[in-house]
């Protein structure tokens, strides 16, 4: 088996490219950035440093690169790899995926018809599915037909805490990472045999697990950052060690779980040692995360099916309390960075329009009562 990579930066080598071939598994890793791809080609290999409790230096084997911009170099690979995976970013797979429907073709055409399987590892729900719809845009409708026979569109949930950190010029591939990693797939949409990946776990309910990492490590990650950057932290590592904002956070995540727990039926105390484990993470010593890194595009984190709506719907259908989301969301809108566009649209809206018109606007809330109290919470956090 082979595979080919979308995405060499530090979660693509760091966390699924790390995977993948630690289990024997040989990855080209596609991308637009000519020094990487050139130092994969002449090492073949890179360190990933995992920091924790234990921390230790481990090197990854058995990598390439193929520059992304050579679109013919990379619809080759389709006739020789088996999977297709990817770690770019949400914006990023509508742009691939012109790429992708080529190879694909190009496999069809060329009388390959052995099971093929594509895994978008993306910080979004159903990312794979959102990939596919975009493939077919590229596609007639013979040719859809012809790749759903034999290509997988297989949907994950992806978790591990990779923040930006400077190589040393004396081993300028190396990406840090923390101990903890998930990676789950859903195995009903598989073509051929699952493949044995070291690290990758199946489950035929994954909405189960993108919901609970987006109710629980994303929504309180969010809020440790605009927490933390309202009294003038840095990091997330020190928002967190913040008593106030640690119970704070944790507060919040009790709230989006008990939507979990009657969604999904999880466990209460499973789930409550779940969340221990998060606010364990957002205080590792040996992560270096800035709170704007995190914080950065709030207008999607604010979109009514992310981290910080869709919780708080769960917690209107199930008639639970929230009112540490609703502070949660006061607190969102509050945030502000020069360097980030959403950040400055954000700031542009509420002061042209005011809180509530930017509220319906980007949230997608009807519920007039939800809204006044976000509003008047909001205020109260101004003032």
């Amino acid at each position: 088996m082979k595979a080919l990579h979308f995405g060499a930066g530090n979660i693509g080598r760091g966390f699924i490219g790390k995977l993948l071939a630690d289990s024997g598994i040989p990855v080209v890793f596609a991308d637009v950035n000519d020094k990487v791809i050139n130092l994969l080609n002449q090492q073949g290999a890179y360190n990933v440093k995992i920091v924790g409790e234990q921390s230790k230096l481990e090197q990854v084997n058995h990598v390439s690169g193929v520059n992304s911009k050579d679109e013919n170099a990379v619809i080759d690979l389709f006739h020789s790899v088996d999977l297709i995976t990817t770690a770019v970013g949400p914006t990023v797979l509508k742009i691939i995926s012109s790429t992708i429907a080529k190879g694909l073709i190009a496999r069809i055409e060329a009388g390959n018809t052995q099971p093929f399987n594509i895994i978008a590892c993306e910080n979004m729900v159903r990312g794979t599915t959102f990939l596919k719809e975009q493939v077919f845009t590229h596609l007639t409708p013979e040719q859809q037909k012809q790749v759903s026979e034999f290509v997988g569109f297989v949907d994950s949930a992806v978790d591990r805490i990779v923040p930006p950190v400077n190589a040393p010029e004396d081993d300028p591939l190396l990406v840090t990472v923390e101990e903890f990693s998930e990676w789950i797939v859903d195995q009903t949409q598989f073509k051929g045999n699952i493949p044995d990946i070291q690290g990758m776990e199946k489950t035929d309910n994954l909405m189960a697990f993108i919901e609970r990492k987006l109710f629980t490590l994303n929504t309180g990650h969010a809020v440790t950052a605009y927490m933390g950057k309202q009294k003038g932290y840095q990091f997330v590592r020190e928002s967190i060690e913040d008593e106030s904002i640690k119970d704070f956070v944790k507060a919040v995540m009790q709230e989006s779980g008990e939507v979990l727990i009657q969604r999904y039926a999880f466990d209460r105390q499973a789930h409550a040692a779940y969340i221990e484990k998060i606010l364990k993470r957002f205080a590792n010593p040996y992560l270096v995360d800035d709170v704007d890194r995190v914080g950065r595009e709030p207008l999607r984190k604010l979109s009514e099916n992310d981290r910080l709506i869709k919780p708080l719907r769960g917690t209107l259908e199930y008639k639970l309390s929230h009112d540490n989301l609703i502070r949660a969301i006061a607190t969102a809108l509050l945030y502000r960075n020069d360097s980030d566009p959403q950040a400055q649209e954000l700031e542009a809206a509420i002061n042209q329009e005011g809180v509530e018109a930017t509220l319906r606007k980007y949230t997608g809330l009807q519920d007039q009562d939800v809204i006044t109290r976000i509003v008047n919470q909001y205020h109260v956090l101004t003032h």
